[in-house]
């Protein structure tokens, strides 16, 4: 996912893990002082939206980033080192998240950084830290183009920059796995698609489209949307009037939740489906009208329903977190435990203390990342994209989102 503009302010919220007390940090000198028990402090940044509209998701990312340093304290995962949380919210604005970007870079004590959220921050987030040779690994970005350039869409796939990983499916695979659901499982044939102009939004609605027209199925039509607009009834009666079995949303849940409620006023008593932007409660609470049987595809299997996700899920409840780690919990947890195990194969190979060149070793160390995470098998191929290519498609029934078919997605 995402992509959002929002005029708003940057506001820098520090999380909870900086009150967790080091030994001690980097000398004056700037090396490394692990000696007696004195620790060096490892930072890890987040940046995520802490607050707005988002702000439920960016808190369970900030939350699942703050877990992992924590259990990597516990567990002495990188002896002579304390793992800090540094977390900044950009409220899905890509300037702020450029702010951001600038600040972690200038915090000479951060490896790594999660997130962020949105395709859009991320695009003016990626210079910046590749610049300073800092790795960033996002647990919700989807746009191709972030890992694979401008070009991917002609097969001419040219990684942008070294420093970016990510523990999510691009759109792809997400989009083209809606297709195939729509197509062949719900038996859907004419569908109208509608986007919100964003760099997720339209790119997913693109993707989607290709798909479902290569198997077969019609775009009786298409619109667009703008986003923080309320009031999409025109777009609601042209979907009436198509005659389209299903409606593809491009776009997140504060404007899915109230077209699907549109659509349906019109007497149109079809499903609205979309990707992991409208995969949250908020969707269904913004729509008056019932909207059973509505759709969404979301990154990955159920974290509930898969057996390694088991600690985690009580460690964080365990944690006392205000908020619930959402939908990118899982994937925030093992993006920032990526960033652990690189630390902790720089530091090992350093003998045992953190390198002057220690964020070049990290992103270096992070292609070679391996292990068996919160959402399965964490590892990235040559783009720096997740080599899991899971997907579960949810509906809303009895007021919730259910989980009703997942797969690995083949070509």
């Amino acid at each position: 996912m995402r992509h959002r503009s929002l005029l708003v302010l940057t506001t820098v919220i520090t999380t909870g893990a900086l009150t967790l007390s080091a030994c001690g940090s980097r000398g004056e000198d700037g090396k490394s002082d692990n000696s007696g028990d004195k620790k060096t402090v490892v930072v890890i940044g987040v940046d995520a939206p802490l607050t707005g509209s988002l702000s439920a998701l960016g808190q369970g990312i900030k939350n699942s980033v703050d877990l992992a340093a924590k259990t990597a304290n516990k567990n002495n995962e990188v002896p002579g080192v304390e793992f800090k949380v540094e977390a900044l919210d950009d409220q899905a604005v890509p300037a702020s998240g450029q702010a951001n970007a600038t600040k972690l870079v200038g915090n000479k004590e951060v490896l790594g950084v999660v997130g962020p959220l949105n395709s859009g921050v991320a695009q003016s987030m990626q210079g910046v830290f590749n610049s300073a040779n800092l790795a960033q690994v996002s647990p919700a970005n989807t746009n191709p183009s972030l890992s694979q350039g401008d070009n991917w869409g002609k097969g001419e796939f040219k990684r942008p920059f070294k420093t970016y990983f990510r523990t999510a499916a691009t759109d792809v695979v997400q989009g083209k796995f809606a297709a195939q659901y729509l197509f062949k499982d719900a038996g859907k044939k004419k569908v109208f698609v509608v986007d919100d102009k964003q760099t997720y939004g339209a790119g997913l609605a693109a993707i989607f489209s290709d798909e479902f027209k290569r198997l077969g199925g019609k775009v009786v039509g298409t619109d667009h949307v703008t986003v923080k607009e309320t009031d999409f009834s025109a777009t609601a009666n042209r979907v009436k009037s198509s005659g389209a079995d299903s409606v593809y949303f491009g776009g997140q849940y504060p404007e899915g939740g109230l077209l699907s409620d549109q659509i349906k006023k019109t007497g149109a008593k079809i499903p609205t489906f979309g990707g992991d932007g409208i995969y949250d409660p908020a969707f269904i609470s913004a729509s008056a009208e019932a909207n059973e049987g509505d759709l969404a595809t979301s990154i990955g299997y159920p974290v509930e329903k898969l057996p390694t996700a088991k600690n985690f899920i009580a460690d964080y409840k365990a944690g006392g977190y205000k908020d619930d780690y959402a939908a990118y919990g899982g994937y925030s947890y093992d993006a920032a435990w990526s960033i652990i195990q690189a630390v902790k194969a720089v530091v090992s190979a350093n003998g045992n203390k953190v390198p002057e060149d220690a964020r070049a070793k990290v992103v270096e160390a992070l292609g070679k990342v391996s292990f068996d995470g919160v959402t399965g098998k964490v590892a990235f191929d040559e783009y720096g994209d997740t080599t899991n290519k899971q997907l579960t498609v949810y509906q809303v029934k009895g007021g919730k989102w259910v989980d009703v078919k997942s797969d690995t997605f083949n070509e």
